[in-house]
């Protein structure tokens, strides 16, 4: 099998998962989704209303607050600082229950940091 093929079925079973996650969440008012996506450097994290298509909180590693206190964004430290911040600002929004997006990524590493910081901060999922 050649690089390209090889690249190309990695993708499809990405996208596979994916549809497969999304295809048991809806964000409602009510109990949003909480999106996350995760780069090689950073990682972002952001809940979403599904019937209105608009985003109610956002946080990343991108953001000043977490630059100031991490180094780097591409670790579980830096998934846990942004998932108490978009806990927070969920909480300041009024938002206590969500629904967890975890796209294609296994619930493991930096993905479950910021899910694990997130319910520690209280949230519900």
């Amino acid at each position: 099998m050649n690089i390209a093929n090889q690249q190309r079925l990695v993708q499809t079973r990405r996208l596979r998962r994916q549809r497969r996650v999304r295809n048991r969440l809806t964000g409602t008012p009510e109990r949003p989704r909480l999106a996350v996506f995760r780069s090689s450097k950073h990682i972002y994290a952001q809940m979403i209303n599904d019937e209105t298509g608009t985003t109610l909180v956002a946080a990343s590693t991108m953001d000043p607050e977490v630059k100031a206190q991490v180094k780097y964004g591409g670790n579980k430290a830096a998934a846990a600082l942004v998932g108490r911040l978009v806990a927070e600002r969920a909480r300041k929004a009024g938002i206590d229950k969500i629904c967890f997006d975890r796209r294609s990524y296994k619930y493991h590493g930096r993905v479950a940091a910021l899910a694990q910081a997130a319910r520690e901060a209280g949230l519900k999922f």
